[in-house]
């Protein structure tokens, strides 16, 4: 570290993991007060509105909130608002990212702790202090940093084994680019998302993340495939959610969430996953710089575990060079975290980096 230079890294409050973790929920509502509001998420609700209510019974009272749509200014007031309303402690978000941001502002904004409660390890979402807002069309509008990550972070992996694996590749795939987005930040100076540059500790994570992924990956698909919260789950859902969490916000993020956030300007894509449309981010950076042995590398281990490695894939089987265009546009926005790259990032480079997915 230099001498007199300020570097950061932060964390959430708690984290817990394991088979059976929801049971939890109640006793750890109550510690904050009698009353919770839980934003569950609309395409889980029916599966877990009872299960919260029987965690929640004899420890206090859930007020539960259908979440459905985008995470967007409009939904996060509302939630803020019934919070308020409700005469919540404590704000629950449960179910995929998107459901899990809104609590994480809706809590900010409404000045209450923050529990969350993922029912998928799609993406690195549950832990930071970073709510992704939409548009009501399903693209990207901007990344709100908030002050501080959830207070309590509830994983269940009896949960996550029983959802379709297809969730947990995503998360593989958004984990994945920690390492790559944070080695590019260590090397650039890039800072994170407490305006700071990463101490060692954000990097060191973040490779940990990245052997953690490729050593357990496929054998933690299997397991999925099976509803099996079996040792190799353990280990993925650990890197997806809290690993990579950490190493993202504190280490920092460059090309591949900037080309997420470029494919979501497109309507063909806005059925494939964030861990998806991040994976294709991930090759696009390796194309990009050159790195052919790694290219070859990950898209292999992409194929092994289901997560895309063409444009075709995530919709884009007619990627013209005027959508490519627009992608790149969007990701080479002035102050876009693609600039963290140790490199001038232009958009001709990213339209032909993409070409070579096409």
């Amino acid at each position: 570290m230099s001498a007199g230079e300020l570097k950061g890294v932060r964390f959430p409050g708690r984290y817990i993991q394991g088979p059976g973790a929801l049971a939890r929920l109640g006793p750890e509502v109550a510690a904050y007060g009698p009353r919770a509001l839980v934003l569950l998420d609309a395409g889980v609700f029916a599966l877990f509105e009872a299960q919260v209510r029987a965690a929640v019974e004899g420890h206090g009272q859930a007020d539960i909130a259908r979440f459905g749509g985008e995470c967007t200014l409009g939904a996060i007031e509302a939630a803020a608002a019934a919070a308020r309303e409700t005469g919540a402690a404590v704000i629950v978000g449960m179910g995929g990212g998107k459901a899990l941001d809104a609590a994480k502002a809706a809590g900010v904004d409404a000045g209450l702790p923050v529990i969350v409660v993922p029912t998928i390890a799609a993406s690195d979402a549950p832990c930071s202090a970073l709510s992704v807002i939409y548009n009501d069309d399903g693209s990207v509008s901007h990344d709100r940093f908030l002050p501080r990550n959830p207070d309590l972070v509830l994983v269940d992996t009896a949960i996550i084994a029983a959802a379709p694996p297809r969730f947990l590749a995503a998360g593989i795939g958004d984990a994945l680019a920690t390492w790559y987005e944070a080695a590019s930040c260590e090397k650039s100076g890039g800072l994170n998302c407490l305006s700071l540059p990463g101490l060692p500790l954000a990097f060191t994570i973040a490779a940990a993340c990245r052997d953690v992924i490729f050593e357990h990956g496929a054998a933690a698909m299997a397991e999925c495939a099976r509803g099996e919260a079996g040792p190799a789950l353990e280990r993925i859902v650990e890197a997806n959610i809290l690993m990579s969490g950490l190493g993202f916000e504190s280490g920092g993020v460059a090309t591949a969430h900037a080309v997420h956030h470029g494919l979501t300007m497109l309507d063909e894509t806005h059925h494939a996953l964030h861990g998806e449309k991040v994976a294709i981010g991930i090759l696009t950076g390796l194309a990009m710089q050159r790195q052919e042995a790694e290219f070859a590398r990950v898209a292999g281990f992409f194929e092994a575990v289901g997560l895309p490695t063409r444009l075709a894939d995530i919709g884009l089987a007619e990627a013209s060079a005027e959508k490519l265009r627009v992608v790149a546009e969007r990701a080479c926005r002035p102050g876009e975290i693609i600039h963290n790259e140790p490199y001038l990032v232009e958009p001709d480079m990213v339209v032909a980096a993409l070409g070579r997915l096409a």
